[in-house]
């Protein structure tokens, strides 16, 4: 698929114009495998301005307290979505990254496990959190966050991704969640 140039300023985009700016990669990391590039969305400013909002836009004048990203693509996303809704902003790591004391999880992955990690005091009791992430797939790293943020007894008020593989059915797996996403295949 060839990527759609650059926007022009002021020009107004669409689902499908932040689609078209996103690489499709044949055999990627494995042969059987369409990978999703985002990197080419993310260097188009107005693209990348016009995910952040429409990723932000089902919770604005809703309150958030915290805005959680997962490593590493996740944090491209919340950071600047924290931001806009004047929340907190917290990183859920992979093992060993963080240096204070932190809960941990283990969760499934397609082929084994991997265990997330958040700083113990990242999460207030009672705390409104939004859950975000570039992809949708299978839903088990963001099943994985979920559980971190009950350890912390973090209340979870959505879910928030930028891309969702419809056909990897991970949405069925959240389903007492909202689940917002702005692409889907």
């Amino acid at each position: 698929m060839t990527v759609q140039p650059a926007t022009q300023p002021g020009q107004a985009l669409t689902v499908d114009d932040l689609r078209g700016r996103i690489r499709e990669i044949p055999d990627f990391p494995k042969p059987g495998i369409l990978f999703y590039d985002i990197t080419t969305l993310l260097k188009d400013p107005p693209a990348f301005r016009r995910s952040i909002e429409l990723l932000t836009e089902p919770f604005q004048g809703r309150q958030v307290d915290i805005v959680v990203g997962m490593e590493s693509r996740g944090f491209i996303f919340s950071a600047p979505m924290a931001y806009q809704l004047g929340a907190g902003f917290v990183p859920v790591r992979k093992l060993g990254k963080l240096p204070a004391e932190t809960v941990s999880v283990e969760y499934e992955l397609e082929y084994g496990t991997n265990t997330l990690e958040v700083h113990k005091d990242a999460v207030a009791p009672g705390q409104r959190v939004l859950i975000v992430d570039d992809l949708l797939a299978t839903g088990g790293t963001v099943i994985g966050t979920i559980d971190l943020i009950k350890q912390l007894k973090g209340e979870v008020v959505g879910l928030a991704f930028l891309v969702e593989l419809l056909f990897l059915k991970g949405r069925e797996r959240l389903q007492d969640h909202g689940v917002h996403s702005v692409i889907q295949y």
